[in-house]
């Protein structure tokens, strides 16, 4: 017994559903066709698909609503919205829910301080980043002095990872967090749906968690929280990161991306630049962010050049070009390195 549809099926559902309970014998009722459920009527079918489109139409309104509320409590407030706080802060009370329905409830809001043992790691980082360090060699030197690297400093919040050592994109993830200026930030990250294969769209969608451009974040107006860096040296450090030239990261171009595998242990091979000329490297699941050991082998590299000496060379914007056929059909190939002198 159905009593109201939309707690039972959202969108196309009862499509897909609707073979099963008819296979299992299972009998549908709902106020909306006046009883059971015909499966093979067509017109019960047509209802059911038409009561389908309510919901998600419903869905619709209440995201945009809540979306729109959380941007103006941001903007306007400074409110901390939840989820895990940045490395270098810790949650504290900050007095009885601004909603006086969760507030008789007896939640309690919530906002932002410094924490004592991870903040002047965090201070640390960005006056190392902004003396001209690397931040392979910031990650590198963190882990030569055993500090314990966020996931492994806050584990409760952070059971899906490993905790073992400091990263480039943990060090670049701290250096590109506008929070430690005190400004609460929010819809920097969003949530979308993809399906799960494009060739057989039965096996529904996955959600996907992808980073939005700075042009779509919510930045309070005014200060919400202590802050660990000045909003100046948070500038200084995002410009060091956006090199310019002719020879800049954004400029640079590699044909073979993707494409090439390692001959000695099967993994991609890295885009990288090597004397001014496009090239790829392996590092055998190493990172520059650890010290090497003697066991480690040597970097592969090997330029583009000679991976296609026959193509012709392209032109120099990339923004006016497309990938060649055999790079579009994605097929990787396995590039068998030659001895070279140690580096």
């Amino acid at each position: 017994m159905i009593g109201e549809y939309e707690r039972a099926f959202y969108g196309g559902r009862y499509a897909s559903m609707a073979p099963l309970f008819e296979h299992y014998g299972i009998q549908l009722w709902t106020p909306e066709v006046g009883g059971r459920i015909d499966f093979g009527a067509g017109d019960h079918e047509l209802t059911m698909m038409a009561l389908g489109l309510q919901p998600r139409r419903e869905i619709t309104r209440t995201k945009i609503r809540v979306r729109t509320a959380m941007a103006a409590q941001t903007r306007e407030q400074g409110r901390y919205l939840g989820g895990r706080p940045p490395y270098g802060y810790q949650l504290a009370d900050a007095g009885p829910h601004p909603n006086k329905a969760h507030a008789a409830w007896g939640r309690r809001a919530h906002r932002l301080e410094p924490d004592p043992e991870t903040a002047p790691q965090v201070s640390w980082i960005f006056a190392q980043r902004l003396s001209g360090q690397s931040m392979a060699r910031i990650a590198r030197a963190l882990n030569e002095a055993g500090i314990a690297c966020p996931s492994a400093a806050d584990p409760e919040r952070n059971p899906h990872r490993s905790g073992q050592a400091w990263t480039l994109h943990t060090v670049r993830a701290i250096l590109a967090n506008p929070r430690y200026t005190g400004r609460q930030v929010w819809n920097r990250q969003r949530t979308d749906t993809d399906l799960v294969d494009p060739a057989n769209t039965g096996l529904g969608h996955r959600a996907v968690a992808r980073w939005n451009l700075p042009e779509g974040w919510v930045i309070s107006t005014r200060p919400a929280h202590p802050a660990i860096i000045s909003e100046a040296d948070y500038i200084a450090a995002q410009d060091l990161s956006l090199r310019r030239g002719r020879d800049s990261p954004a400029t640079r171009c590699h044909r073979l991306a993707g494409l090439l595998r390692c001959g000695m242990c099967g993994r991609l091979l890295e885009s990288c630049w090597s004397n001014g000329k496009a090239a790829y490297r392996c590092r055998h699941g190493h990172t520059s962010a650890t010290s090497p050991g003697p066991a480690r082998p040597k970097n592969a590299y090997i330029r583009e050049a000679r991976s296609c000496p026959a193509s012709p060379p392209w032109p120099s914007s990339c923004a006016a070009r497309s990938r060649p056929a055999a790079a579009r059909s994605r097929t990787t190939h396995t590039a068998r390195f030659p001895p070279r002198r140690p580096r």
